[in-house]
């Protein structure tokens, strides 16, 4: 055989060597976000008045039947660990794509509002650390919440300095809207793991206020995973419990609309809701933006059931995402209105890697593409503050809503004099 065919082989099996060597290395997600005993996937949400509940949601594998949770009031000092108030929690099995795993939840009740409290949550014998989260004030008062779109893609490796920031950012922030497509394939434990990963000890102190996109759905359904993992109030439609909802703090009214499924039938309810709504401010959230940013996305259908709704109460301010581009309205009112001096400000906005396209039809104050942001919503009195931040912390975007005794909101633009992020000619979208 001459010389040079048996280096070429010998080459050719030294190449396929490494490539099984190297698939080998790979870390077996089933072993990597797979469930023990210890608490894991710790995450605070509302199921009742923030001011003087709070509820949080854990998982372990399938030998802890058991669990509890305890919390004290909290100290300068480690001596509030010692007389605890102790809480069974409520368990709940979910077998996944990757693993069975118990979800364990637990709603504490009659806290003291604008407090600081500690909690661990396990089963009495494995113990998560010793976390504080604040209850809200009882009432209007000064308020920070943190918005981002899409997580999605990529999300322990790219979304994950994202969050992180926004916390930096925004220190005093007291939750955080997702606006859907918080993962991408519905019902993959592995991105589930990747979004707990990536949030941490985040999760585990800010309260989290999540809306449903369309990749928690699949084949029709709602993954598995949210509502085991997500406690969440069930003030909604029985048959949208935990995705349509909404939650009153500190002079805001939330709302939480499921723009996956029975748009219509959710008219009534959230007409109802509005017109019940003893809060200054209004703020909804839902994934399918009213006014798209996306080429090719407009949701004409949409916006023509839910904003005659939003018009008729004057709704403050409405955060989604699905477009993966940025962009923020002006007041908006009127099925076919893009412009004008009252209405309501509509943001989309994109957190995660996956980058999308922005479409011609311009009906924005600023927009962006190729641009991973979050944005930090300051509500004191009679006035809202909004920002937008780029990863790297740069500011993008910013105006402020006042309000006017008789009077719609009056909207003040404060765009940073930077130009807007745009993709350079014959650029394609980045998806991870």
């Amino acid at each position: 055989m001459p010389r040079q065919i048996v280096i070429s082989a010998f080459a050719v099996l030294l190449c396929f060597g490494w490539l099984i060597a190297e698939k080998d290395r790979r870390l077996d997600p089933a072993v990597v976000y797979g469930p023990g005993p210890a608490p894991d996937r710790i995450v605070l949400t509302w199921a009742g008045d923030p001011a003087s509940t709070q509820a949080v949601t854990w998982r372990t594998d399938t030998s802890v039947t058991s669990a509890v949770a305890e919390i004290a009031a909290a100290t300068d000092g480690p001596e509030f660990s010692l007389k605890p108030r102790r809480v069974p929690a409520a368990t709940e099995p979910l077998r996944s794509d990757l693993n069975e795993a118990h979800y364990h939840s637990v709603h504490f009740t009659g806290l003291d509002p604008d407090s600081l409290y500690c909690y661990r949550v396990g089963d009495g014998f494995n113990w998560s650390e010793w976390n504080q989260f604040r209850t809200a004030a009882k009432g209007p008062a000064p308020l920070t919440l943190l918005y981002v779109g899409d997580a999605q893609n990529a999300i322990w490796q790219l979304w994950s300095r994202v969050i992180r920031l926004s916390v930096l950012t925004a220190p005093g922030a007291r939750f955080i809207v997702h606006a859907g497509d918080l993962i991408n394939k519905s019902g993959a434990d592995a991105e589930w793991g990747e979004w707990h990963r990536a949030a941490d000890w985040i999760n585990r102190t800010i309260p989290s206020f999540p809306t449903p996109g369309n990749h928690e759905y699949g084949g029709g359904s709602l993954d598995d995973h949210w509502r085991p993992q997500f406690t969440l109030p069930e003030n909604g439609l029985p048959e949208l419990k935990e995705t349509n909802y909404f939650v009153d703090i500190q002079g805001v009214r939330m709302v939480s609309l499921d723009s996956m499924r029975m748009q219509q039938e959710q008219i009534d309810w959230l007409d109802r809701t509005l017109a019940g709504n003893p809060n200054r401010w209004t703020i909804l959230t839902f994934h399918y933006p009213l006014y798209s940013a996306g080429k090719g996305r407009d949701m004409k259908k949409l916006r023509d059931l839910w904003q005659p709704v939003l018009d008729r109460h004057a709704v403050d301010l409405v955060l989604t995402g699905h477009d993966h581009t940025y962009a923020r309205s002006n007041l908006l009112s009127g099925t076919n209105a893009r412009s004008g001096k009252a209405g309501t400000v509509y943001v989309v906005s994109v957190s995660g890697p996956k980058m999308g396209q922005l479409t011609s039809d311009v009906w924005w104050e600023r927009a962006a593409e190729d641009s991973q942001l979050f944005q930090v919503i300051r509500i004191d009195g009679g006035r809202l503050h909004y920002k937008s931040f780029t990863a790297r912390g740069n500011l993008y975007d910013a105006f402020e809503l006042r309000k006017q005794k008789g009077k719609a909101n009056k909207l003040v633009n404060l765009v940073p004099a930077s130009p807007e992020n745009r993709r350079a000619p014959g650029g394609k979208n980045f998806i991870p």
